[in-house]
């Protein structure tokens, strides 16, 4: 009887590709502490036909204010069990301290799509192109993120937690007037647990790092404490 693979070899492997991406050869990075809660409700529509929204405040500058908030949904077709498309819309507020809040908004399209099951886990994909607009200047930016995710049951049983970990690549194709320059834009690491709370629906919980590419000035580096309820019906 053939034994899966023990999870931590897989988990070690994922990270270790990941830590090239996270060091800058430049001056070192403006460092925050941030705290991100994400709740999500994702579930069928009709036939084919999906849906998610999303409702995301991020606080920043030691956790002790509102960073941004983003208010994100979109509608998808399942093109078959592995693959599904999604166009969507996401509405960002970005407060400013005695100033007029910066509003960015996104039209998005997106492409899920499922991997296969190497090393016993589940590795995914994720794909989003980005068309965005902000509030503070003219001009539409285009950028692309790029996700890749990995997730392993903790138990030999399969119930219970798993262990998780993605990473995801945002690279810019164009200059606007409001500060987006093409090419890095920024990478988010996340190690964490993914845990069930009841009937599909689960919580993920852990550490996520955003490297933060910035065009002038020294680049960014959050470290966020992440919280998403997944709400699936």
């Amino acid at each position: 009887m053939s034994r899966r693979p023990p999870a931590a070899p897989a988990l070690a492997l994922f990270l270790a590709a990941l830590l090239p991406w996270s060091t800058d050869a430049r001056a070192a990075p403006r460092q925050d502490e941030q705290l991100w809660v994400n709740l999500t409700a994702m579930g069928p529509l009709s036939g084919p036909l999906v849906y998610f929204a999303e409702v995301q405040p991020r606080t920043g500058d030691g956790s002790s204010r509102l960073d941004q908030l983003l208010l994100r949904g979109a509608v998808g077709v399942r093109l078959n069990p592995r693959l599904t498309l999604y166009q969507g819309y996401a509405h960002v507020v970005v407060p400013v301290d005695g100033g007029r809040d910066v509003n960015e908004e996104r039209s998005f399209q997106q492409l899920t799509a499922a991997l296969g099951k190497p090393l016993g886990g589940e590795l995914s994909s994720r794909t989003r192109l980005e068309q965005r607009w902000r509030s503070d200047g003219d001009g539409m930016g285009w950028r692309l993120r790029q996700m890749l995710r990995y997730e392993t049951p903790l138990r030999s049983d399969r119930q219970g937690p798993s262990a998780l970990v993605h990473a995801e690549l945002f690279v810019a194709f164009n200059h606007t007037d409001w500060g987006a320059r093409s090419g890095f834009d920024q990478l988010r690491s996340f190690a964490g647990v993914e845990i069930p709370v009841g009937g599909a629906s689960t919580i993920e919980a852990g550490y996520l790092n955003q490297y933060i590419a910035r065009p002038t000035g020294p680049d960014r580096m959050n470290h966020v404490a992440s919280l998403t309820l997944f709400f699936r019906h």
